[in-house]
């Protein structure tokens, strides 16, 4: 009687779930940022820091290709969409929604803790941004004025705007355009399939991130900005568990477990990687895999990556500009809280999916005549907001295709109520929708 071979170390790896990886990563990053600070071990700090960096540029690569296709594919396949133009109208109106949802949870967080007061922190020699961000370079922004400068300097915002008009050109020619739709679906499957096989390095690219964090910044470096951390973080964490469990629950009709269940991996992976682009090939397959028809996810998700930022564009630059306006001593009025909230929901775009929100930031800053050597204050510790508000953004951009889903009533309910948070279980990356059939077609 035979027996079976006793299975190698990289084969019990591949069976351990992904979200275990991740913990693992996580948890041996924090071990080892630690060493390296405590001991001041410069090699292994330098080490920590190429990995997570290596990661990160990995996912980076991918954008320009990722965010043009997705956009055109998702553009042109709403001729198979039942009701396209109300299904977008209920995305747009859940997107600006919950974005106000969130500016208001940030600011009245704002305003009960005081984050700027008691800082103590020194404004002399501050250097703001080399340029600060506005409406008019925010709009005049958005149409490129060379094509290859927009992909080679990864203005997603711009590669968005030529996703949109190619994608609406392919639709309006029909069949004339097949080919260019049909290459843009192929480019888009390569891409995932490519960025697939760096998400299966998230485990030891979480290890880097979280390493180079725990070795670089301390809790000196933190105690001035403990309560805006600390708001941040709670700020998120409202949103994340609170408001999207309240909204599914009695909005759709959905047991909100279920949802977390299912969107975990993304979650996680927005919270190491902190690109809302770097996650979008894991954010569609956990919405598809949650009941959202593979059709509309392929519209709402790219467009909710690049647009839908309830940490970067609502929470957080409502928080830090109560925060530099109490730094600065400079008082806010009703005015100006109400113009915090409008620039937060109408200027999300302006993040578009990228690591950080320095732009929104300078945006909500400038429009509030506020300075703008606040946001060099906020540089230091933005690596470690931004995990937390990357993973806000990713889970918004699943929850509103499944409100907008279950208000349709398209939602897969045996889907939904029986969510897998394993991402290895199928090896293989989100699907696209035929053109022909109307029918998902994996890759």
């Amino acid at each position: 009687m035979s027996t079976a071979p006793a299975p190698t170390l990289l084969g019990r790896l591949r069976r351990t779930p992904f979200w275990v990886q991740i913990v693992g990563g996580l948890v041996l990053g924090l071990l080892l940022g630690w060493i390296a600070r405590s001991g001041d071990v410069s090699w292994l700090k330098t080490t920590l820091d190429t990995i997570g960096k290596t990661f990160v540029q990995l996912l980076k690569l991918a954008v320009p290709p990722l965010v043009f296709t997705a956009i055109v594919v998702s553009v042109a396949n709403l001729r198979n969409v039942t009701n396209a133009a109300r299904l977008a109208a209920r995305t747009l109106f859940w997107f600006l929604a919950t974005s106000l949802i969130a500016v208001a949870v940030g600011l009245g967080l704002g305003l009960l803790t005081d984050p700027g007061k008691g800082a103590n922190l020194s404004t002399a020699g501050v250097k703001g941004v080399e340029k600060g961000g506005t409406w008019v370079d925010f709009l005049t922004g958005i149409v490129p004025t060379n094509i290859a400068d927009a992909f080679l300097k990864v203005n997603v915002l711009q590669i968005v705007f030529l996703g949109v008009v190619v994608g609406a050109a392919v639709l309006k020619l029909g069949e004339k355009a097949e080919p260019v739709r049909k290459l843009s679906e192929a480019v888009l499957e390569l891409v995932q399939t490519a960025l697939w096989w760096v998400i299966r390095l998230a485990p030891l690219g979480t290890l880097g991130l979280i390493g180079k964090s725990v070795a670089a910044y301390g809790w000196d470096l933190l105690k001035p900005f403990s309560t805006l951390t600390i708001d941040v973080y709670v700020g998120c964490a409202i949103v994340l568990f609170g408001v999207y469990s309240l909204l599914l629950r009695f909005v759709a009709g959905l047991n909100p477990l279920n949802f977390f269940k299912g969107a975990w991996p993304a979650i996680q992976l927005a919270f190491v990687s902190r690109s809302s682009v770097g996650t979008l090939p894991v954010t569609r397959r956990v919405t598809e895999r949650l009941g959202v028809p593979s059709e509309y996810a392929s519209f709402a998700v790219p467009f909710g990556a690049t647009t839908k930022m309830d940490g970067c564009a609502a929470i957080y630059p409502s928080l830090a500009a109560i925060f530099v306006a109490q730094v600065y001593g400079i008082d806010l009025g009703v005015k100006d809280y109400l113009l915090i909230a409008f620039v937060s929901v109408i200027g999300s775009a302006a993040t578009a999916g990228l690591t950080g929100a320095i732009v929104m930031l300078t945006l909500t800053l400038s429009t509030l005549g506020l300075p703008l050597e606040g946001v060099g204050l906020l540089l230091a510790i933005d690596p470690i907001l931004d995990m937390m508000r990357t993973a806000t953004n990713v889970a918004g951009q699943v929850v509103v295709p499944i409100l907008v889903s279950a208000r349709e009533k398209t939602l897969d309910l045996t889907a939904y109520n029986a969510p897998t948070g394993d991402l290895l279980a199928e090896d293989r990356p989100a699907t696209v929708p035929a053109q022909a059939t109307g029918e998902p077609v994996t890759a």
